[in-house]
This record gives structure tokens, sequence and C-alpha cells, in this order.
């Protein structure tokens, strides 16, 4: 089956990809791409599902490196492929050949690049990385490979819509503490709780940092499950376990 990959103009430039569920080689819950060796998939089975997302952004499986995320605003600077497996929630290189991967399944994958300078960055942003700074620290340590914010540009893979985001209000007030002006990004739903945009806040934030360009590809993770996996909707499916998403960039 052929792979379901989802690209941006904004990355023209670069090979990168935000991987869907089509063309893998799992099955059951995880039916599919799933990328990643946290879930209790077959760990031979995730090695050829990620073997087949490095090689099409031509790279051997080897060179499609990761980091162990721990929903931290922490970005490292990747030289080798051997320079992996840390507890953090971004990367970035400058180096040719090495293919950076996050993992998700309803946080945000954001893919970075300025080809000017050559440099790339992927980070994983969930609601708490994105509150805690997870975006300011990838683009910092794009600058600090030669990157230049105005031409670092920006996308966010699929992702939970608002509108499948429910939430409580303590969430809410963690948001309002730090900026009150957060709450745009809330709407109210039912009783006490809110509906909270995450990709919304995403593109808020990439703006902030001054990026050049910045977009959501669109995608929303929960609402479809034919194409895309998603913790929050195995949750309330109660299944014993949910598939990982990939996305992509190489230089």
């Amino acid at each position: 089956m052929t792979l379901d990959i989802i690209r941006h103009p904004h990355l023209a430039g670069t090979q990168h990809g935000f991987f869907a569920r089509g063309g893998g080689a799992s099955s059951g819950v995880y039916k599919g791409l799933n990328c990643g060796f946290g879930s209790s998939d077959q760990k031979e089975i995730v090695q050829i599902n990620r073997a087949r997302a490095a090689a099409a952004v031509g790279v051997a499986p080897d060179h499609l490196v990761g980091v162990h995320q721990v929903h931290s605003a922490k970005a490292v600077v990747i030289e080798k492929p051997a320079d992996q497996g840390e507890e953090a929630d971004a990367m970035v290189t400058a180096t040719k050949g090495i293919a950076l991967g996050i993992l998700t399944a309803d946080c945000q994958p954001v893919l970075f690049c300025d080809t000017l300078a050559g440099v790339i960055g992927a980070a994983h942003a969930g609601w708490k990385g994105a509150l805690d700074g997870v975006l300011d620290a990838t683009v910092a340590q794009m600058e600090s490979l030669g990157a230049t914010r105005a031409n670092i540009a920006a996308v966010i893979g699929p992702s939970i819509s608002q509108r499948n985001y429910e939430v409580g209000p303590e969430f809410r007030d963690r948001f309002l503490s730090v900026d009150a002006g957060f709450a745009r990004f809330f709407l109210q739903g039912n009783g006490d709780r809110f509906q909270f945009d995450l990709p919304a806040f995403g593109l808020h934030k990439l703006k902030q940092l001054g990026v050049g360009q910045a977009a959501w590809t669109g995608n929303c993770t929960y609402s479809d499950p034919d194409r895309f996996f998603s913790y929050r909707r195995s949750v309330h499916q109660k299944q014993a376990d949910y598939g990982r998403l990939i996305a992509v960039v190489s230089l």
C-alpha cells in the first residue's frame, strides 16, 4: 500500500512529510504506519514502519533520529545519528542526511526549516510544551546553527482540533495565569467545560516568535480514525493502546 504523506509548500526545499496511517505494516488498534516504540506494538513491525518513513525522505533507517519525548520545553542539537534518545521534545540540525522524527497522536508535530541557512527543526508541541516554550526553544536552537527567524518556515501537522478538545476550568486557568489574552483560544462548552484550540495557540506562538511563515495543515487527528491515530479517541473508545504518527524533516 502507498504511504499517505501530507506535505506543505512552506517546507519546500526539504525532504519532509507528516505521515498518516496509510501504508504501514501494523494491525489491530495499530493498523497502519505506527512508528512508536512506546506503544505495545511488535518492535519489529514498528521498525518496518519507521524504515518506510525514512525511505520516503531519502535516508537510511538508522539516520531517522528521535528523542525521548516527555512534554518538556527542551530542544537539542543533533550533529550525527547517534545524538538521539535523550529526554527532550524538539531537535534541530544542520547536518545533511539526518532526518528528524517527531511522534504524536493528537499533540502538534511542528516541522521547521530555514533553507537559506541549511537548518531544520522538529518539535512535539502538546499543550504543556507549547505553553512552556518548546517552540521558542526550537527557534533559539536553530538560530544557534545560523538560522534567521525571518527565514524560518514552520508547519503544524495533524493535531486535535478545537471541536474535539474538551478541557476543564483548571486547564483554562493555567493558560490565563500566564496571559489573560489566551482566553481567546477557548470556547465555552457544556457546563464548566471548554473547547481548546491547540493549533491556533501553536500558530500564535510561532507568529510571536517572528518566524517568516507559519501554517497548520488543517487535519484533525481525532475526527478521522481511518487516517490518523488519536490518543483521546482511543481513551473514549476504551482501547487498550494507540498508534503513533510520525512527522519527519530532512535536508
